[in-house]
């Protein structure tokens, strides 16, 4: 009998912790140059393993594969994790001396819980909703916006840190990671959106109220500005021309006290900063205006993005600010460790509850309609 695709899935992803226990007890598997050969090899063939347990059905969405290839990268990552936080051993020794020592920071060790559980769950979740032709679009996009996330702030933080200086070959596996979620964000963008269907004149009614009459929107917003505000502040400590646009003696005492991971000479804290200060900030300020604004229907895709981004650099970012692998000059100091971590928390609520909303109740977003439709019938989607 014919297992499931999504079963399929599953069981090839279980593989990963087999290879990587093989090729790190057999010494001529170890060479720099074969570990490469071999990732693209294992990737190669969960693709065509992926193929054929969905060969009976007529027609697959290709995203289908790209679940199947990132769930096996997935189970690596937690048996990364595990295997430095001491639950297990003799997994990753190989991979990590002659593959990628990055992944044995504190960044790769938060980054590599996240991966192999939220990640994992997700693309379990979304490979059987795509054999199964269920709705899958607004989950994939907040793993598609997490994902992209992941890999900008791990490949540029290795090559501006202190372990670019001696890339090994097992790096530029990235590359396709990355191109690969880029392309599978595209395709998503490109799908029909998951839309309600919802009166047009219950969306003419909540159209016209101000924000001021709504009082979640407005707590957002304020949310949103406070959002704003911190971004821009952190990221300007990275930028010597915009630093002069607050006080000196505040950065530097924030940076010192407060947060001193950020100076960490790994370069994913500063990536990180920065990725929020050039992306994240726009889309924060976009955000404002799609609340203030009705019939903003791109909020109900990029609030999603944003919500998996922020939520995945932030796990990062904060979990390495605190984890034993970083040196303790540069963890969060044990006095205020209570304000910055619920100031973390607080930030990275908010797009979160921002994409809640948009999902839950989709009527201010939704595009207007001509006078004499709402007064006549009810708008479909």
């Amino acid at each position: 009998m014919d297992l499931p695709p999504e079963i399929s899935v599953f069981i090839l992803s279980l593989t990963a912790p087999f290879i990587l226990y093989t090729i790190n007890h057999v010494s001529f598997l170890q060479d720099p140059q074969v570990i490469l050969a071999i990732g693209i090899m294992v990737l190669t063939t969960i693709f065509l393993l992926a193929n054929l347990s969905v060969k009976s059905k007529q027609s697959t969405d290709p995203l289908f594969y790209v679940f199947a290839v990132f769930s096996f990268t997935s189970v690596v990552s937690i048996t990364n994790a595990l295997q430095h936080t001491g639950l297990i051993k003799g997994f990753m020794d190989f991979y990590i001396s002659k593959g990628e020592p990055y992944l044995s920071t504190a960044h790769g060790i938060m980054m590599s819980y996240w991966d192999g559980v939220v990640h994992y769950g997700l693309l379990l979740i979304m490979a059987h909703h795509t054999t199964a032709g269920k709705p899958f679009r607004s989950l994939a996009l907040v793993w598609a916006g997490s994902m992209i996330a992941s890999q900008i702030v791990l490949i540029t933080g290795v090559v501006v840190g202190k372990y670019g200086k001696n890339l090994l070959p097992a790096f530029w596996r990235n590359a396709p990671s990355l191109v690969l979620s880029v392309w599978a964000a595209a395709k998503l963008f490109n799908k029909p959106r998951e839309l309600s269907i919802i009166p047009a004149d219950k969306v003419e009614v909540e159209q016209k109220k101000t924000l001021l009459s709504r009082p979640t929107d407005l707590l957002l917003t304020l949310g949103l500005i406070g959002s704003i505000i911190f971004t821009a502040f952190r990221g300007f400590t990275f930028i010597p021309s915009l630093t002069l646009l607050c006080s000196l003696d505040f950065c530097f005492t924030y940076i010192f006290q407060y947060e001193p991971y950020m100076k960490e000479s790994v370069g994913f804290p500063k990536v990180t900063m920065l990725v929020f200060l050039f992306y994240v900030l726009p889309l924060l300020t976009a955000c404002v205006y799609g609340l203030y604004t009705p019939g903003c229907t791109w909020m109900l895709d990029w609030t999603l993005v944003l919500a998996g981004a922020v939520a995945q650099m932030q796990w990062t970012h904060l979990g390495a600010s605190v984890h034993s692998r970083t040196p303790f000059t540069y963890r969060i100091p044990r006095d205020e460790w209570r304000q910055v971590v619920t100031l973390n928390l607080l930030y990275t609520a908010v797009p979160v509850l921002l994409a809640v909303r948009c999902y839950m109740d989709q009527t201010f977003f939704m595009k207007s309609v001509p006078q004499e439709q709402a007064s006549n019938g009810k708008k479909k989607n």
